[in-house]
């Protein structure tokens, strides 16, 4: 069962008369069960003196009983209404009716498990009969007993009841006649004071017993007490449900002991324990010889899904792993790293035009009006050149994220090019976000590629009919030949730990639409390629 997501059950009537209320301690608790059992048991010895003083009242009423219950076991509606197994008020009306004239105390019908179908108390229909003197009559056998049942202590003979009203078929329940004896509680009161030493006796010795097992079960978990370990459990419950990831938890033989909700969406297990091998044969095969060391953002496939995976080795045996799709870290990653575009760009801007206002300021307290009007002119010239490169490139979201990577390039002293002749129409509005991240992505790069050393950083958007292409080139140094095969995989980077999501994001997010990302060296300069096929016909600006 999923321990961790199960419901606290509310507490019945049984369990309360049995441990008492919720603030008794358990060494209250287990003396006090003691005191009910020893009660118990003793009730047993008396109902065994009754048995005996009552013999031969017993045969008398045992005969008599099983008569009654052999004609009541061959009613149609009888039978029929046991092979069904389900309450039948007409059954149970009939049956009441011969009460008056069997002169029976009670005649009770259950089914094949045990649940009442007819019984003189309304309210006690569909529960299980009591006296446990149902497993004869059940195997096919006719039997008389005294048992208390649910009115008492009474002598009862019980016939099984057969498919069909044919003895010897399929046994579909059973009927049990019975009557009261309401001269036993006497004779159970004389047994109960000739046993009254020894009661006492066993009472004190048990008393002794639980208060030392209270103690050292206590002691075993960590002196706390059960309203204590359900508020742990709800606190764990609560804790795994607000859980974004999954959670499980292995034990040394490597079953599953337990798992969060978001967990058993991913593995499609809702129970514990159950085998890691058949929830998630990677990881345990990654885990046969053993945890123990912690591991972080392992890439594993769970039915052709990649996911990262954390590992956390526990005491004794047996680990916690935390798991996570990759497509959500990635999208995550993804969205920080727009976010983290945005800021720069928007200080890169607030710094370069707070030092041209500087420069303009000054110029005009040093009375050079002409000067300033030069700056000035200059700079709405350069932004006007900008501008016209960008003129028919149709989409909004790219043309701001350009407009930003030429401040930020400005503030890092590098010459940022939009090459001339760049174009896209407003269609691919629709995979504006693809396009911003690639974009950001591959200028970024190439502005931490020339590591604050100044350079050139071209970037070309083109479309023809078969689909676009963008280009980003810088003049740096180039990748790294240690990366260069796995570039495009998570975790490539010679940054250090943190990165290498970028370009990995990038490329699922291209492949996700068909298109291609793959980079060169082209006369002595790093060139990224993205191409992407022509969309689908549709309405502008849905991102798939």
């Amino acid at each position: 069962m999923r321990v961790s997501l199960t419901p606290p059950q509310p507490r019945s009537r049984l369990s309360r008369v049995l441990l008492g209320r919720p603030g008794l301690g358990l060494q209250g608790r287990l003396v006090r069960l003691h005191v009910l059992v020893l009660c118990a048991m003793t009730a047993l010895l008396v109902l065994v003196q009754t048995f005996q003083f009552y013999g031969a009242a017993r045969t008398r009423l045992g005969e008599r009983a099983l008569t009654t219950s052999r004609i009541v076991a061959q009613l149609p509606i009888v039978f029929q209404g046991a092979q069904q197994g389900g309450q039948n008020a007409a059954l149970n009306a009939q049956v009441n009716d011969l009460l008056d004239e069997s002169e029976a105390d009670f005649i009770v019908v259950g089914n094949a498990q045990g649940i009442r179908l007819a019984h003189p108390v309304k309210d006690r229909l569909g529960k299980p009969m009591e006296g446990g003197d149902n497993i004869e009559p059940l195997a096919g056998r006719e039997v008389v007993s005294v048992a208390r049942g649910s009115l008492g202590p009474s002598v009862r003979g019980k016939v099984p009841i057969w498919a069909g009203g044919v003895k010897g078929s399929r046994v579909v329940g059973v009927v049990s006649t019975g009557y009261l004896m309401p001269q036993a509680w006497h004779l159970a009161a004389q047994s109960l004071l000739s046993l009254a030493p020894w009661f006492l006796l066993a009472l004190a010795l048990g008393m002794g017993g639980a208060s030392w097992t209270a103690r050292r079960l206590r002691a075993e978990i960590l002196n706390l007490e059960p309203e204590q370990i359900t508020a742990v459990v709800s606190q764990q419950r609560a804790v795994l449900a607000a859980l974004r990831e999954g959670v499980i938890a292995v034990d040394t033989s490597a079953n599953i002991t337990l798992i969060s909700e978001r967990a058993s969406e991913d593995l499609q297990r809702s129970s514990t324990p159950t085998p890691l091998e058949q929830g998630w044969p990677e990881l345990a095969e990654l885990t046969r010889a053993g945890t123990r060391t912690r591991e972080q953002n392992l890439e594993l496939t769970l039915r052709g899904q990649p996911f990262l995976v954390n590992i956390e080795p526990l005491e004794g045996g047996g680990f916690v792993a935390g798991f996570r799709d990759r497509a959500e870290a990635v999208a995550l990653a993804d969205e920080l790293t727009h976010a983290r575009g945005f800021v720069d760009v928007l200080r890169a801007q607030s710094h370069e035009y707070q030092n041209r206002l500087h420069v303009i300021s000054g110029l005009l307290q040093l009375g050079r009006h002409e000067e300033a009007l030069r700056v000035l002119n200059a700079e709405i010239q350069a932004d006007t050149e900008f501008r016209q490169l960008l003129r028919d490139v149709q989409v909004p979201r790219l043309v701001a994220l350009l407009a930003g990577k030429r401040e930020r390039a400005q503030e890092l002293n590098i010459h940022f090019v939009i090459a001339e002749g760049s174009h896209l129409s407003p269609l691919w509005e629709r995979h504006a976000d693809t396009l911003v991240s690639a974009v950001g992505n591959l200028t970024q790069n190439a502005f931490e590629a020339l590591s604050g050393q100044p350079g050139e950083v071209t970037v070309l958007i083109g479309e023809d009919p078969e689909g676009m292409q963008i280009e980003v080139e810088d003049s740096g140094p180039g990748v790294s030949p240690d990366i260069t095969e796995r570039l495009f995989t998570q975790g490539a980077t010679t940054k250090g730990e943190g990165h290498g999501y970028g370009l990995a994001g990038v490329s699922a997010r291209i492949h996700a639409l068909g298109g291609t990302i793959r980079h060169t060296r082209r006369a002595g300069r790093t060139v990224f390629e993205v191409s992407l096929p022509a969309p689908a016909a549709g309405p502008p600006g849905g991102q798939p």
